[in-house]
């Protein structure tokens, strides 16, 4: 046979119980099965009337004899609705183990009871055991689906009993470990119902070969019932996880609420704009990932939202991440959430971003400031679109799209092996520049009263003018930090001014600009731009981060700042 394990075919009278387990009607074959067992007990019942009768008339000696098989039916039929019962009040696998075991146990000869689950994709077990006078166990072990004895109940879905497990030679995933314990014999039946298979309902036992079609018959009939309540208790597991996930998806919509983004709409009619905004207009409609790449304070954020609101997904959530915000061994959580427990300081479980914008869109900025080790798993996202959370093996799907954005040349990375050039090319399907303010200066007019209204509101300041000698010096201004510096410098000026016309205090830009010595005549973009963040660095005596930091100062990210001093040579006297 293959196997010295005994997989019972149906029986002479046709009952198909045994081969086709999943297709049995518990309640017709329990009423049957009680049925027969109740009226041998009748039959009994009739005969001690009929020889009472007898020994009134005058019989001097009767012997009367019960049939075992009626006292051993009516108590295995009474232990029947008590493990229904109790059924009934237990639905977790850990919680049922335990009660099958001090029901069953009178009725079946078993030195241990479990009940154990199938994970198809990712070929392993989950199981839990209860043994005589030992207690409870579980765990999950991970086995080919040849060698799993759950896996080929799965698969088969016909009862199995293997009657001497030390003569076994293929299903060897668990059974060392029940011979090593004394386990002579096992009996396994399917745990499946209408929609979908789960496992197997199982006993051991230390006598070889000491199962018979009976209590495999009985073992059945239990399965039934048993895998009714693992499939309440999924069912009500899945509505408690989409509960929790629609409680975290409010609170995160709420704090987006809450957030200013800064803009209520793109705002300039620039060619540079407009040809930003059309590319927007082709990408949307599609499921395509797209990069979005940019000097820092472009407004990379704004250009992802307008996508999202454009794309099919707009009913859906937006998530957002900024990936140099989170530090690096928090970052993966964030990301793909994580289970109770899973590390110091998880003590509850967290639903990952890509969960949460399932159906919707992630933003991800700064994307090259993510970890090599952690780049393969975003690509597998990204290829596969599945996942595992920290802590958990088991493997989630998401259909998100993603929008990535940086102020970082990628290609130079990929270069110096600091970012993954698989990656690279599965985010660079669809990229987008988005161009500074310097060049769209004829957009500066046009921000400039946006911000100024939209201060002066929340201010409860009027702002009707601004004089012809201010707007000149801010359209002259190279703005290092664009339009995040404009925005800044625009709120101050709200701030400082007293009447209707918007006063900005012309020196602080001057003292921003300040230009070489050759007055910045005939100075390049990359020249201005190194004096700029040399005068800044003096001013801040090289303290770089901080609210008083050069990089606030320059409306910059601390890693732009230093990408930038990197890239333009700038460093510190003597170091």
């Amino acid at each position: 046979m293959g196997l010295n394990a005994l997989v019972f075919p149906p029986s002479q009278n046709g009952d198909s119980l045994l081969a086709n387990n999943h297709r049995v009607k518990p309640a017709a074959d329990i009423f049957n099965w009680s049925r027969a067992e109740i009226g041998s007990a009748e039959e009994t019942r009739s005969t001690m009337q009929k020889r009472t009768a007898d020994l009134k008339s005058g019989v001097s000696s009767i012997k009367v004899e019960f049939p075992e098989r009626s006292v051993s039916g009516i108590a295995r039929y009474e232990s029947l609705i008590r493990v229904f019962s109790a059924i009934g009040h237990h639905s977790g696998m850990s919680e049922l183990t335990p009660v099958l075991a001090a029901e069953v146990s009178p009725l079946i000869n078993f030195d241990f009871i479990g009940i154990s689950r199938y994970d198809e994709a990712a070929s392993s077990v989950e199981w839990h055991i209860a043994t005589q006078g030992a207690g409870t166990e579980s765990g999950i072990i991970e086995a080919p689906a040849e060698e799993a004895v759950t896996a080929w109940v799965y698969r088969n879905q016909k009862p199995l009993v293997v009657p001497f497990l030390d003569h076994e030679t293929r299903l060897r995933s668990g059974i060392l470990r029940l011979v090593q314990d004394g386990i002579q014999s096992i009996c396994a039946v399917p745990l499946s119902c209408a929609h979908h298979r789960l496992g197997c309902l199982f006993i051991g036992s230390v006598i070889p070969n000491v199962y018979t079609v009976e209590e495999i018959r009985f073992l059945s009939l239990i399965a039934t019932q048993v895998v009714g309540a693992i499939e309440n208790n999924l069912a009500f597991g899945q509505i408690a996880e989409l509960k929790d996930r629609l409680e975290q998806q409010s609170l995160y919509l709420e704090d987006e609420i809450r957030e200013e983004h800064g803009f209520d709409e793109i705002v300039g009619r620039s060619a540079a704009l407009r040809s930003v905004l059309r590319q927007v207009e082709t990408v949307a409609p599609t499921d395509s990932t797209v990069l979005i790449c940019g000097e820092t304070g472009t407004g990379k954020e704004i250009i992802a939202r307008a996508i999202h609101d454009r794309s099919t997904r707009s009913k859906n959530s937006f998530v957002k991440l900024n990936c140099a915000a989170i530090p690096t061994g928090l970052l993966e959580s964030e990301l793909f959430g994580h289970e109770k427990g899973a590390f110091t300081g998880a003590i509850a479980q967290r639903i990952g971003r890509f969960e949460l914008a399932n159906h919707g869109t992630m933003f991800l900025d700064e994307i090259g400031e993510i970890p090599l080790e952690l780049q393969p798993k975003l690509l597998r996202v990204l290829q596969e679109r599945e996942f595992e959370r920290l802590g958990n093996s088991r493997t989630l799907h998401t259909n998100t799209r993603l929008v990535a954005a940086t102020n970082r040349d990628l290609e130079v990375l990929v270069q110096e092996q600091k970012f993954r050039s698989d990656l690279f090319y599965r985010l660079n399907v669809f990229p987008i520049r988005v161009p500074s303010l310097r060049e769209r200066q004829e957009d500066i007019p046009l921000l400039v009263r946006h911000f100024a209204q939209q201060y002066a509101r929340r201010m409860n300041k009027q702002i009707d003018s601004i004089s012809s000698e201010t707007m000149s010096a801010l359209c002259q201004y190279h703005w290092p930090g664009n339009v995040r510096e404009l925005q800044n410098v625009i709120e101050r000026a709200v701030i400082v001014s007293q009447g209707s016309e918007l006063r900005v205090q012309l020196s602080d830009l001057k003292r921003r600009a300040m230009p070489g010595e050759n007055g910045g005549i005939n100075q390049t973009l990359e020249e201005a731009e190194r004096a700029h963040i040399l005068a800044t660095l003096k001013q801040t005596r090289w303290v770089i981060s901080g609210p008083s930091g050069a990089a606030t100062r320059l409306g910059m990210n601390r890693s732009t700042l230093q990408f930038r001093m990197k890239k333009l040579g700038i460093t510190r006297p003597g170091i």
